[in-house]
């Protein structure tokens, strides 16, 4: 079915409506307004309250029409699991062609047309075509191992990425960007964190060359480094509102780690309107979003805690059997085993872990799997123990820190900006189920949407609060 239609989807992981009405009305994203003043714009609501509001689930229901209850999906790398067609499988079916770079949980039903990029934390679902697989891997290395001092990338894996990026899309001034932050690291380590949005520029580079290239009917976009810019710096963006305040110099270098976040995703929206053609429809969609995070003030605000070497945690937790680790997001990893026997006895060993009368870890036993997490977000003291079937240890001998304590969490509003070729601007008051966002990407493309498996709704109950100041200047749904 050949079309000159084209939509793209900018997945901009959790931003938050509140904060870009604030950064919009500032003037500080001049590309998102012209975007959102040119578009039919909606306020998504996800329905889902936690456990189950989680990236790695919502995105599932964006791409399938599935609330978490139907397409079955709890955690990261598992986005396999489920038979819930796709947007992408739809389109083939339908002789069109995709993009997907970058999108989260992902997976394809035979006969999949186009390019498949999974996101960093995939190991079940590899990158199609295998073109894919030098850029696949050294970032994946480095988004799990980002906490790390020392990424496992040796030289020549550097050289091979370069070599890769030279060939498709590396543009100049993202070049630039990384000797520009290369540089500034030599001289203050502290600057480290801003890599994550070099990420954001090589991986628009490849979207872009790939787009230009093959110009499919279909594509996502997805970022995640400003959603971690406000797990971490939120407290720095809003200081006033949390009791554990950020250290003097902490605040002068993270006072505008957030709102650096957006502006460089408003320039990505630049660059993306400049490559549109009047034929492609451009869609912001972020699935869910953000709001402070104070449940944890009372006890020092939540940290992380993340094993330094799965291999010695296993080990001091007496697992023998053999086995294969998958890090994902923060304390976050999946352990999969040779057999549910082996599983099982994994899951009591780990469980067994102490510091003190308290579980060090989660572990959630899936068949032959378990998807764990250290389960203490309090601050230790430096002679903190640990004790399991190795004995006692030093805490900080099986596990580290991750810098900086968690201050956004997770809200299950969310934006759909829609700009088709007419640019009309429309509001739309009225709160849009994040599973009616898949039928209405398919109408984009004249494609049908297949009736989806539904289940009965759950009983509403009102939305908490978005609150980040007086009550009128957080109603999301305004904007």
């Amino acid at each position: 079915m050949p079309t000159k239609r084209a939509v793209i989807v900018l997945e901009f992981n959790e931003l938050s409506p509140v904060l870009m009405r604030r950064f919009i009305d500032a003037g500080r994203l001049p590309n998102f307004r012209r975007l959102h003043d040119e578009a039919g714009v909606w306020i998504t609501d996800a329905r889902e309250r936690p456990p189950f509001l989680e990236p790695w689930i919502q995105w599932i229901t964006v791409h399938s029409g599935q609330r978490s209850a139907e397409h079955g999906v709890f955690n990261l790398d598992e986005g396999h699991r489920t038979a819930a067609p796709r947007l992408w499988d739809v389109l083939s079916a339908a002789g069109l062609e995709s993009w997907i770079c970058g999108s989260m949980n992902v997976a394809a039903a035979p006969g999949f047309r186009g390019w498949m990029l999974p996101d960093p934390w995939t190991t079940h679902v590899p990158p199609r075509p295998d073109e894919l697989l030098p850029y696949f891997d050294f970032v994946r290395r480095h988004v799990l191992e980002y906490t790390n001092e020392q990424v496992p990338v040796t030289t020549p894996d550097r050289l091979r990425f370069v070599a890769f990026m030279a060939r498709h899309g590396l543009s100049v001034t993202t070049a630039w960007a990384v000797v520009r932050q290369l540089a500034t690291e030599r001289v203050d380590r502290r600057t480290r964190w801003r890599r994550a949005v070099l990420l954001d520029r090589l991986q628009f580079d490849l979207f872009r060359w790939h787009w230009r290239r093959a110009r499919p009917a279909f594509s996502t976009f997805f970022l995640n480094s400003t959603a971690h810019f406000q797990h971490f710096y939120w407290r720095n963006l809003e200081p006033d509102l949390f009791r554990v305040r950020p250290a003097e110099d902490e605040q002068r270098a993270l006072a505008d780690a957030v709102l650096l976040g957006y502006r460089q995703m408003d320039r990505l929206v630049e660059e993306t309107l400049a490559m549109a053609d009047r034929d492609t429809t451009v869609v912001l969609c972020t699935a869910l979003s953000q709001q402070p995070c104070l449940s944890y003030e009372e006890t020092g605000g939540k940290v992380i805690y993340r094993p330094r070497d799965f291999e010695r945690l296993l080990l001091f937790a007496g697992i023998a059997a053999r086995y294969r680790v998958a890090p994902v997001m923060a304390e976050e990893f999946h352990v999969y085993l040779d057999s549910e026997a082996a599983a099982v006895d994994a899951e009591r060993r780990l469980a067994a872990m102490r510091v003190g009368e308290r579980p060090a870890l989660v572990a959630r036993r899936d068949r032959a799997g378990l998807f764990c997490g250290c389960k203490i977000h309090a601050a230790l003291p430096a002679d903190a123990a640990v004790s399991g079937a190795g004995g006692s240890a030093p805490f900080f001998s099986i596990f580290y820190q991750v810098e900086g304590v968690k201050s956004g969490m997770h809200h299950p509003e969310g934006l759909l900006w829609i700009r088709t070729p007419e640019r009309l601007h429309t509001v739309h008051r009225e709160a849009l189920p994040l599973p009616e966002v898949y039928p209405m990407l398919l109408e984009l493309l004249g494609v049908p949407a297949p009736r989806p498996r539904r289940l009965p709704e759950p009983a509403t109950t009102p939305l908490p609060e978005i609150s980040t100041g007086p009550g009128a200047d957080v109603v999301a749904r305004t904007f």
